[in-house]
């Protein structure tokens, strides 16, 4: 559903800070994609969506040369803080040429909603033989979180105005697009991977939810956020006192063919 009042919405932002305080578990659970990527000493790695640089880091650690990419400032600050190389880029437009090695991304694709030009982007930036490897959130990611959202901004009747900001594809989507472009996909699976979160769920909506949040005045957000948590809290709240998120993930390992 899109805005047709000319009025631009607040966009999610991302602070390195909250991220890692309320989103530590993104690169913890993401870390088989290490395996899956067998980084090699010497070989160049780009992390596109790279974050605060937690998983940019571990691939580094195996010897290989990484660079972070994010669209966020603060989140490439916290990047080079690590000591790893990180640039400002919006993945929609990647201008690399053949130079990497191979490509990582975790939990990042889902926020470029024209996946087509993310994928052609990447598949520029690999080097003929390069590796993708990356986790997404696939069909079916946090459903019952969404609909919530959408039930409480209905009940003020703004939900006219939500701009969905996620692109969760199934299996046969995404493989069908990276075929399209000329990968080789070794492997795709969509993966339910219910996500115990570190603190309240209304911490996970500021971190996460704030296309939501920012649509309710700011005198009401506090109670938004909290009728959302309720109206959740039967399905998504375990009885030792811990959230757990509806996360359903999309990982995938694909191939740029080298040239004949």
């Amino acid at each position: 559903m899109d805005r047709t009042d000319g009025v631009v919405p607040k966009q999610q932002r991302w602070f390195a800070d909250r991220y890692a305080e309320n989103a530590r578990f993104v690169s913890d659970l993401a870390e088989p994609l290490i395996d899956i990527l067998n980084p090699k000493a010497g070989e160049l790695i780009l992390d596109l969506g790279c974050g605060d640089g937690a998983l940019t880091k571990l691939a580094s650690n195996t010897g290989a040369i990484t660079i972070g990419a994010d669209a966020s400032l603060d989140q490439v600050a916290a990047t080079r803080n690590l000591g790893i190389p990180g640039a400002v880029v919006d993945g929609h437009n990647l201008a690399f040429k053949e130079v990497f090695d191979a490509i990582l991304t975790n939990a990042a694709l889902h926020w470029m909603t024209r996946p087509d030009e993310v994928i052609q982007g990447m598949w520029n930036a690999l080097k003929p033989g390069g590796r993708l490897v990356g986790e997404m959130g696939g069909m079916g990611n946090i459903a019952k979180i969404t609909h919530a959202l959408t039930e409480a901004l209905a009940r003020r009747r703004l939900d006219d105005q939500i701009q969905f900001p996620w692109y969760f594809p199934d299996e046969n989507d995404y493989r069908k697009r990276l075929e399209n472009q000329g990968f080789d996909v070794n492997y795709i699976e969509l993966i339910p991977r219910p996500t115990p979160l570190p603190g309240e769920f209304t911490a996970w909506l500021d971190t996460f939810g704030e296309h939501f949040v920012f649509l309710v005045p700011d005198s009401e957000r506090d109670d938004f956020k909290e009728e959302v948590a309720e109206a959740l809290r039967q399905d998504l709240y375990e009885p030792h006192d811990k959230w757990v998120a509806d996360y359903v993930r999309l990982r995938f390992s694909a191939t740029r063919p080298a040239k004949p």
